[in-house]
């Protein structure tokens, strides 16, 4: 492969290209390429877990510097089987990634991940800190009981008609039960599918409703409510749900044990985090912080959402500050305090 920075340089792809990656276990990974064929190469995970990768991520970079992978992770996105959780948990994912970055004869590339994609990266990045030149980071979820409470009990504070309406399709009576029982209903044979697409276009509801709380300016996400629509979204809260079960197969102390593995290794680490998140506590930059002190970590006045200007230009930045050539020039990530 041509190194980064040389003469000649390809046209960069601006439209994602998707290819697929056939495991031995039965599932079909789908990934799709962007940017210079001869950039700077970075795998994109992208949130969820269950969300699917999106071409606006591709919004982030230089096009002609960087060769952009978007994974969609098992059973997600053009991945198939659609919604599958069998096989599905955080280590058959790190073994996803590695098995893409083969396929394409990648030596060592950098990480973006975004929310339930940043604690993935970390995990991959501790995993297999050989094959990673850097890890960027927005909207860092840490996978612990404390975040998953704070999404399905604390936050009904912010969306109180649509947490309710959610908890009545998932037929749940008790707060602290609700996402043991949105998981019990949205696995296969846990409920009709009509009840199935209920749930989910209430629990999609729900989460714009959390999601817009931490904008002063609240914008009314239409509902696409279509058969095909319900069917993706039932695919995604059932991998969610599976998921948020386990804590990811992870847990905040194993996360953080993991990212400090990456970071002794060498790989440098960046993260970019709203002070408005209203899914991810801000908080969970300073536990990064502590954990791992060689961390490049910056708090912006912003919420979750990658469309967001102010997260979407500072992520865009630690991006190019981390694997341009002139990667120590300028640098103004902030430590947290």
């Amino acid at each position: 492969m041509r190194r980064p920075g040389s003469s000649t340089r390809a046209s960069p792809r601006a439209t994602p290209t998707s290819e697929a990656l056939r495991t031995r276990d039965g599932h079909r990974v789908s990934y799709a390429l962007a940017g210079a064929a001869d950039g700077v190469p970075v795998v994109v995970l992208h949130g969820g877990p269950g969300s699917g990768s999106k071409a606006d991520d591709t919004r982030f970079f230089d096009l002609t510097r960087f060769r952009i992978v978007l994974i969609d992770q098992r059973g997600t996105g053009r991945s198939t089987p659609r919604g599958a959780v069998r096989r599905n948990r955080t280590d058959t994912l790190i073994e996803d990634i590695e098995a893409v970055r083969a396929r394409l004869g990648i030596e060592r590339w950098g990480v973006l991940g975004g929310s339930w994609g940043a604690a993935l990266a970390l995990a991959y990045a501790g995993r297999h800190p050989q094959a990673v030149t850097g890890v960027v980071m927005r909207g860092l979820f840490l996978t612990s009981a404390r975040e998953v409470r704070g999404l399905f009990v604390v936050s009904r504070k912010r969306a109180p008609r649509a947490w309710a309406k959610l908890c009545a399709a998932a037929r749940c009576t008790r707060a602290a039960g609700l996402l043991a029982r949105c998981h019990a209903r949205l696995q296969r044979g846990g409920a009709s599918d009509t009840q199935q697409q209920a749930l989910a276009l209430a629990w999609r509801r729900y989460e714009n409703a959390v999601l817009g709380s931490a904008s002063a300016r609240r914008k009314r996400v239409p509902a696409r409510d279509s058969r095909k629509e319900s069917r993706a979204l039932v695919g995604k809260y059932r991998i969610q749900s599976h998921y948020l079960m386990h804590r990811c197969w992870l847990g905040e102390s194993r996360l953080l044990s993991l990212a400090r593995r990456a970071a002794t290794a060498g790989v440098p680490l960046a993260a970019v985090h709203g002070s408005r998140d209203p899914v991810c506590p801000p908080g969970n930059l300073r536990r990064l912080a502590r954990a791992v002190p060689s961390a490049h970590v910056e708090c912006v006045r912003a919420g979750h959402l990658a469309s967001d200007p102010a997260l979407r230009e500072r992520v865009a930045h630690a991006l190019a500050t981390m694997f341009s050539p002139r990667t120590h020039e300028g640098r103004s990530l902030r430590r947290a305090a």
